[in-house]
């Protein structure tokens, strides 16, 4: 029960506030300190005594009037009572009904003898400090609590959430403090629960009193400190507690709980005791922390990067990743069960690999690769997640127009960090998408050397997923760590489109027979690839040659505190063509049952083991940029001892980063005698006007030469090109400092002999700007530079990244960033 202040009230009949204990004890003690006490008070009829009132009291008082309306008349002079607004969560400990009652029992023998005296009913004799109303407070205040915020927050690293709502962390503990009533703590029981049907089966429902130390394996409460009118509370979750949004109450003895309010739990990985747990400081800092990243993209050959807005702590964020848990097909078809797995990273993360791709729900963004995005946003356009999750949440839950790899995988970068697990983009260059499961791709060319749309199995330039860490239970120690999730709808899992988490270490080791997807994500690194010539009036396929080492090549992420590239490759795989790579490849073909000679697939040996005539490459000559020509060498060499006639037919191609051709950009052929060992160099030029109009906004062209060697096998020469988009420039032209203006300067040049137009420029970077700046920029002729300032309002200190797009008619979204050191 909760004992009311005792100091500044008459000591009329009560025995102190040490035996308010049993239950009734408080309401007997107060009705006997205040309503008793009143000057001129009679005594109640069955009081044990004149101004006391006692148990005879509470069995014989008279029926009570009608139930109040709920906006009450002040019992004294003044304006009709209203409740206080309330600043933040609170409880008012109040009176039962029967309390209520007794209350207006006595209202009402006060103004008996009010009128009895000569009176005319005034309430100028009621106390002042008593209300009548669903609730009493003492001394015009009720009890309330304070959450600290702040305080919280600074604890439990939630402080760049900008929300009036307490976040906090499992497996730590959190405070909050009672004001308004003396010693609270004595039988109070707190009640944490979360989801729909909470229980404590399920562990949605926690139920806990005031013990004298921190429970570790459940849910507990501490006094901390106290005093005559406040009580502090330390409260602590399990490290393995459902994350989520809990509410809170507390219930005195038998009376009913009280709400104090609703507060969000979190993933924890700096407590050693949860599953996300991550030792290294700047790594949680980075993973969870850290809202801008780089994401790499365009072939093994070129690598390029741009920046991403994680922004997993902008307004509504937190609120609209909630919902995407309680949208999931999960939830959906079983809420209770759904909540209640919430507290596993492992579940949490192959839900949301669902739910941010919207192939089998309402789920985020919609993938596009067709080329063509009317009625959306071309993906490559996109520079943060805040403006996809926003848009999600205004349009009532529809999936926002268009996604692509590195969107799925920064938008699941975004939701998990923001829910607390360290999370990472990782970019795989020739990343194979393995259709039949036969961790072989097959790609095909018809005669004149075009790559030909046969078959589901495909090789990308390159493929963004995620890495998230936690620890895997299931499989055991050797397999926790980074795990691979894939958000991106390649392939069906378990029915819908989701993608692990899969083990990397699982990975490396061709244990590709765990859970879940080893298969898929162990031949996205390291399939084998088949190229064929295709007879399409014959439909026999001819092998040209295979090759072991072309798949998963400079695997990338973003270095910890730096702007920097990491190669991670050699985490997924061991060195590629060694003999221990071979051995895992073969471990894991045998896992799942295809062995070549029960393969049907798989080439004869007599097709693996021919050997060509000749070689050749391609080599770039000069820039590759778009606006300029594209120079290249074809290099052919005869690697026999006789001379070897060659007739080669070239063609290129533009193409999305999928490697799907889109536009034919130019073609040729050539014959060619190479002499015993020659090596001999044809330039190829095509020229900008060539492949401008046929160029699709993934900048990507694909170069082929299937070489026909006279009384020889074919050889196929093929490379995929990225060009990249002229500069533009970012200055910061003075000191950033904490809520100080500071200007920004964007320069961009026109590199083509011909006006561009309809030129905008895009500028985002948390704790830099709101939202997103658009500016528009006059057309621009040729080689003219265009000059741009605008303003920025730094919030927070440290460093920080402005993201800028620059996109027109004869430029697709010219991408940027540049690091602020904002200082205070």
């Amino acid at each position: 029960m909760i004992c009311l202040p005792h100091e500044s009230r008459p000591r009329i009949g009560c025995p102190g506030k040490s035996a308010c204990k049993a239950p009734g004890d408080w309401l007997r003690h107060f009705l006997s300190d205040y309503l008793c006490a009143a000057p001129g008070a009679g005594a109640i009829p069955g009081s044990e005594q004149a101004g006391a009132l006692g148990p005879a009291a509470l069995a014989s008082a008279a029926p009570a009037p009608a139930r109040p309306r709920p906006r009450t008349a002040r019992l004294g002079q003044g304006p009709a009572h209203r409740r206080p607004r309330q600043m933040g969560p609170s409880v008012p400990f109040g009176p039962r009904p029967c309390v209520h009652r007794l209350l207006q029992y006595r209202v009402q023998a006060n103004r008996r003898q009010q009128r009895s005296a000569g009176g005319r009913g005034s309430r100028a004799g009621t106390p002042s400090w008593l209300f009548c109303s669903s609730h009493f407070f003492i001394a015009a205040t009720q009890p309330s609590t304070d959450w600290h915020l702040k305080e919280n927050a600074r604890e439990h690293h939630t402080s760049k959430f900008s929300s009036e709502e307490l976040i906090v962390r499992r497996g730590q503990a959190f405070t909050i403090t009672f004001n308004g009533a003396e010693r609270p703590e004595q039988n109070l029981i707190f009640i944490a629960e979360t989801g729909p049907k909470p229980s404590k089966a399920t562990k949605t429902l926690a139920t806990f009193d005031i013990s004298s130390a921190a429970s570790k394996e459940g849910w507990g409460a501490v006094v901390q400190s106290s005093s005559a009118s406040s009580v502090s509370i330390s409260i602590s979750s399990p490290h393995n507690a459902v994350i989520g949004r809990y509410r809170l109450s507390v219930q005195s003895g038998s009376s009913s709980p009280q709400s104090l309010g609703t507060f969000v739990l979190l993933f924890n990985p700096w407590a050693s005791g949860d599953d996300v747990f991550m030792p290294n400081a700047a790594e949680c800092e980075e993973y969870v922390l850290e809202e801008f990243g780089i994401i790499f993209a365009g072939n093994k050959n070129h690598i390029s990067s741009f920046g991403w807005n994680f922004g997993q702590f902008q307004g509504d964020i937190l609120n609209i990743c909630l919902a995407i848990m309680d949208r999931s097909l999960y939830y959906r078809q079983d809420p209770i069960t759904d909540v209640s797995h919430r507290h596993d990273p492992r579940y949490l993360g192959r839900v949301l690999s669902a739910m941010v791709n919207a192939n089998d729900d309402q789920g985020v963004v919609l993938g596009n690769w067709s080329g063509k995005y009317e009625g959306g946003k071309n993906p490559t356009s996109w520079t943060g997640s805040g403006e996809i999750l926003q848009s999600w949440k205004k349009s009532g839950f529809k999936p926002v127009k268009y996604g692509q790899c590195w969107v799925f995988a920064a938008v699941l970068t975004t939701v998990l960090r923001c829910l607390g697990i360290p999370t990472r983009t990782i970019t795989n260059f020739s990343s194979a998408h393995d259709a039949d499961g036969n961790l072989r791709v097959d790609e095909f060319y018809d005669a004149e050397g075009n790559h030909l749309e046969k078959g589901a199995d495909s090789v990308w330039n390159f493929h963004v997923w995620n890495e998230s860490w936690f620890t895997r239970n299931d499989l055991g120690p050797s397999y926790s760590g980074w795990q691979v999730l894939d958000a991106t709808p390649q392939e069906e899992s378990g029915g819908i489109y989701q993608c692990g988490p899969a083990s990397r270490h699982a990975i490396k080791e061709g244990e590709v027979e765990l859970d879940y997807d080893g298969p898929f994500v162990f031949a996205e690194v390291n399939a084998d690839c088949m190229y064929w010539n295709y007879d399409s009036a014959t439909g026999k396929k001819t092998l040209i040659f295979s090759k072991s080492t072309e798949i998963g090549a400079s695997i990338s992420t973003k270095a910890v505190g730096r702007d920097a590239r990491v190669d991670v490759t050699r985490d997924y795989k061991y060195e590629e063509g060694s003999a221990k790579e071979r051995e895992i490849f073969k471990k894991a073909r045998k896992k799942l049952g295809l062995e070549d000679k029960f393969d049907p697939t798989a080439p004869k040996q007599e097709e693996v083991e021919q050997k060509p005539d000749i070689s050749g490459k391609f080599k770039v000559a000069g820039s590759l940029e778009v606006g300029k020509d594209l120079n290249l060498l074809l290099v052919l060499e005869n690697l026999q001892s006789d001379a070897k006639t060659v007739n080669v037919n070239m063609t290129a191609w533009s193409t999305l980063y999928t490697r799907r051709r889109v536009n034919q950009i130019w073609k040729d052929s050539l014959s060619v005698t190479l002499a015993p060992k020659e090596e001999k160099q044809f330039p190829i030029k095509i020229k900008y006007p060539e492949y401008q109009q046929q160029l699709t906004t993934d900048k990507t062209i694909q170069v082929t030469a299937l070489c026909h060697v006279k009384d020889g096998i074919q050889v196929l020469v093929k490379r995929n090109i990225t060009l990249d988009n002229p500069a533009i420039d970012i200055q910061v032209l003075g000191e950033a400092k904490v809520n100080k203006e500071v200007v920004v300067e964007v320069a961009f040049t026109n590199p083509i002999n011909e006006e561009v137009k309809d030129c905008v420029l895009q500028v985002e970077g948390s704790d830099l700007l709101q939202g997103i700046l658009e500016l528009r920029i006059p057309p621009l002729k040729a080689s003219e530079k265009s000059s741009t300032k605008f303003k920025l309002i730094p919030s927070e200190a440290g460093p920080k990244h402005l993201l800028v797009n620059f996109f027109c008619d004869k430029f697709a979204d010219i991408k940027t960033f540049k690091m602020v050191n904002v200082i205070n």
